[in-house]
């Protein structure tokens, strides 16, 4: 039977250690504040948003929402974004993406101070992270890592293969395992032959925003499998990038969707934002 990595647990383990740091931080006489930037009414944004506000007050942390309509113009983004940034009350800054299509993603993140930036995409974050110098993590990778760290799931001298390669999960995880010792390969749409890579995987690590694309045939003989996917299927129930049925009996450990890695980016979001504090 596999061991089937329980990421609400695992989350909630690192919530509550967020929330004794955090009261430990109030007696000090410090606050936390999170900003939350939402522009339109994305339901999936809007779940997203609902779900980081639950987990601040959980642990503790002050959330500021801006809650911005559609027609928000770029200008009036940007121009939020740095009266935050000069808050000296304000740890952390959130803009919730996807942003409307006249707005440039690119731009916003990139006007987001890099001490702010909890989500960890700012391009002077992710240079840190490739370098090896401390600065904020993207929040899905680095869920990944406590994921089979606290599962006791050894990295180091693994063969990790990870399938996708967004700037916000891919790059970042290879990056974050090859500062676990592994050897890593990231495959893409253009890999040859990706069934023969991802079967040398000892670790694969799934985020290619593709339903129930893996199957058993990519995966090897007790194969830990992380899957970052998250979809509705026709059914309208959650599945994600790895046929969890057809790979279960292969596998020697597997994240379930729901349950998995979803609840561990935002537990990860609340790390990055007591880290802003400190």
């Amino acid at each position: 039977m596999p061991q089937i990595i329980d990421g609400k647990l695992i989350s909630t383990q690192i919530k509550d250690e967020l929330k004794e740091k955090v009261a430990k931080l109030k007696e000090e006489g410090k606050e936390i504040t999170l900003a939350v930037i939402q522009v339109g009414n994305d339901p999936a944004s809007t779940v997203y948003v609902g779900n980081k506000k639950k987990a601040c007050e959980y642990i503790g942390i002050n959330s500021l929402a801006y809650e911005l309509p559609e027609e928000t113009t770029e200008a009036q983004l940007l121009e939020i974004i740095d009266e935050l940034n000069n808050n000296d009350m304000v740890n952390g800054i959130l803009v919730q993406l996807p942003v409307p299509k006249h707005i440039n993603e690119e731009k916003i993140i990139d006007a987001i101070s890099p001490l702010k930036d909890v989500d960890g995409f700012h391009p002077q974050n992710v240079g840190k992270l490739s370098i090896g110098q401390k600065g904020f993590v993207s929040c899905t990778p680095a869920g990944v890592i406590q994921l089979l760290k606290r599962s006791n799931i050894d990295i180091d001298g693994k063969e990790c293969v990870v399938v996708g390669r967004s700037n916000i999960v891919g790059k970042p995880m290879s990056v974050l395992l090859l500062q676990e010792n592994a050897t890593v390969t990231i495959c893409h749409s253009h890999t040859a032959d990706l069934k023969e890579v991802t079967k040398r995987a000892d670790i694969l690590i799934v985020a290619i925003g593709q339903p129930k694309f893996i199957t058993s045939e990519y995966v090897k003989e007790g194969a830990v499998v992380i899957d970052v996917g998250i979809h509705r299927n026709e059914n309208n129930k959650l599945c994600g990038d790895v046929d969890y049925d057809d790979v279960f009996d292969k596998v020697s450990a597997i994240t379930p969707v729901p349950g998995g890695v979803g609840p561990m980016t935002i537990a990860m979001l609340m790390n990055n934002c007591v880290e802003s504090a400190l």
